[in-house]
């Protein structure tokens, strides 16, 4: 399998007055194309900000990033905007849903900023609906639907623009835990089908359903599968 994603002694630091807080600490992560990763840490652990890195959302203090053969630290704002839209589905906890949107528009929004033609937006936006089984749904807005559904329409979205990652940020955290488990069901079935999922989570059971686990406390990581 080819390796998509290279991470090589991240650091990331912020200033809170003139304090310099190091949050990331010579992070080394490498992942390959079909991989189901999971990275688990509790709350302070700098999961949100190795997940901003990886999705191309900030950038690292010092260290190397390499995403599909980009070098991440060589991008502008306009390149970076690109490598997201191209490279980086994401999927979050509390779906990031539009509000006045059907579930069709919702799906077809990132083609929009890709340039793709109206007809072939819908196209593909109904095919990923189906696939995910919610064929009845598309015209309905956000609220008309459940919790599961939602995120199956976010998780759709994500997936629309063929990325080369599904990058989900505690995806079961706003679900119950009966939903919370069909929505990893479908994650590990578009895993099985070739998809490379990157999850951030704090929870142990929910970081189990990825094929490998590393772990994150203090800004370290531990590239060693830990389940």
């Amino acid at each position: 399998m080819a390796e998509i994603l290279n991470m090589q002694n991240i650091c990331k630091s912020y200033y809170m007055g003139e304090e310099e807080l190091e949050v990331l600490h010579n992070v080394n992560l490498s992942i390959h194309s079909g991989e189901f990763l999971s990275i688990l840490g509790p709350s302070g652990s700098g999961k949100s900000t190795i997940m901003n890195i990886i999705g191309c959302l900030d950038v690292p203090t010092s260290g190397k990033y390499f995403l599909s053969g980009n070098d991440i630290d060589e991008l502008d704002e306009f390149d970076l905007a690109k490598v997201r839209n191209r490279e980086i589905g994401f999927v979050f906890q509390s779906f990031q849903l539009l509000p006045r949107m059907t579930a069709l528009q919702n799906v077809e929004l990132p083609l929009i900023y890709s340039g793709l033609p109206s007809s072939q937006r819908k196209k593909r936006a109904k095919e990923i609906l189906e696939r995910i089984g919610l064929s009845d749904k598309m015209r309905n807005l956000p609220n008309q639907l459940s919790g599961g559904q939602q995120q199956r329409v976010a998780i759709a979205r994500a997936l629309v623009t063929q990325p080369t990652i599904l990058l989900a940020d505690e995806p079961t955290g706003a679900l119950d835990q009966k939903t919370g488990a069909q929505v990893m069901e479908l994650f590990e079935e578009l895993n099985r089908d070739g998809r490379t999922i990157i999850m951030i989570t704090h929870d142990i059971n929910i970081a189990r359903h990825a094929k490998r686990v590393v772990n994150i406390l203090d800004g370290y990581l531990n590239e060693q599968e830990v389940l």
